[in-house]
């Protein structure tokens, strides 16, 4: 036995995917020539080999099919600024003890919301957008449902 440590045994293709990461000097070049920094570089790699590589974006990913709408964008803003004004006046009741009220009047806004969700464009809709339309509008759906059938149930006890 020798007192070396084993070596793996790497075999040529796998030494050739290797890729040595640049030193300091080497990145700071790179991006003095405006050149895309080197984690970034299989993106380059992929437009040099003519591979169409989508634009970074920020919309909704489950959206991307979906034809926009068909309201004004005037009409849009108008609806989910109803369902903010909506959450405010709900949060208003809340704080001065009319929680019946305030519980009737959110769960009014989130079944609003499905309405916003499925109608508006996901891009105006803004992070009130978290998964497909479809989900979205189920899951605010059922929960504003609820929360209304709840606050509508429970008995008034004078209040």
């Amino acid at each position: 036995m020798t007192d070396q440590p084993a070596q793996s045994q790497a075999t040529p293709q796998r030494q050739a995917q290797r890729m040595p990461r640049p030193s300091a000097q080497g990145r700071a070049r790179a991006q003095a020539e405006g050149q895309a920094p080197s984690r970034v570089r299989n993106r380059g790699a992929n437009q040099a080999r003519g591979k169409a590589v989508p634009p970074v974006s920020l919309s909704n990913p489950h959206d991307a099919h979906l034809k926009p709408s068909a309201l004004p964008p005037a009409l849009q803003w108008l609806a989910i600024g109803l369902f903010v004004a909506a959450v405010a006046v709900s949060g208003f009741y809340a704080v001065f003890e009319h929680w019946r009220r305030a519980t009737l009047l959110l769960g009014g806004a989130l079944v609003w919301l499905t309405v916003v969700r499925l109608t508006c464009d996901s891009s105006r809709v803004g992070v009130l957008a978290v998964r497909s339309r479809r989900f979205d509008a189920c899951f605010t759906g059922i929960l504003g449902a609820a929360m209304a059938f709840l606050a509508f149930s429970i008995d008034a006890l004078g209040s």
